[in-house]
């Protein structure tokens, strides 16, 4: 009887665990949401110092274009993804120096943040800040550095943070 309930309990942690795994990025933030207005963002009055610099950051390089390889230290005309996670991060005081999409799968902590999160897999990285996803791959708005209102699937990705958010 004892193996029975081992296996129960087993199976609906598994269960409960499916369940909790964010779906979207949009799944990834419960905190106050910070508002897009004519493609700026406006955090919210309670975001911490470095979050403001982040979204300060990211506001600066909206409608950069996308350059393969632009952001990580050479002379370029543009951002890729993960020049564009690093700039922002670095701006934040909470990254020294650029890294590359697969080196984010182990940026910080794993998991989402209460603030910043992280999604990084091999071949594309992106965050969201305060509940708004920046990306290089938006949808319908072009390439390079964008703040978009549309989730993405996390599905692939791991879901990292900056300690602290």
């Amino acid at each position: 009887m004892s193996l029975a309930r081992l296996l129960l309990s087993a199976v609906l942690g598994l269960l409960a665990s499916c369940a909790s795994s964010p779906r979207t990025s949009a799944d990834c933030y419960r905190g106050p949401k910070a508002h897009l207005v004519n493609g700026q963002v406006i955090p919210p009055r309670q975001a911490p110092a470095s979050v403001r610099r982040a979204i300060a950051a990211a506001n600066a390089i909206q409608h950069a274009p996308y350059q393969f390889g632009g952001g990580h230290g050479r002379p370029s005309h543009g951002l890729d993804c993960s020049g564009c996670v690093s700039l922002v991060l670095n701006r934040a005081g909470l990254l020294r120096s650029p890294m590359p999409s697969s080196a984010f799968r182990r940026y910080g902590r794993s998991g989402q943040g209460q603030w910043i999160t992280v999604f990084a897999r091999r071949g594309h990285v992106f965050m969201t800040v305060c509940g708004l996803r920046l990306d290089t791959s938006s949808r319908g708005t072009g390439t390079g550095p964008r703040w978009s209102l549309n989730p993405r699937s996390t599905k692939g990705f791991s879901l990292r943070h900056p300690s602290g958010l």
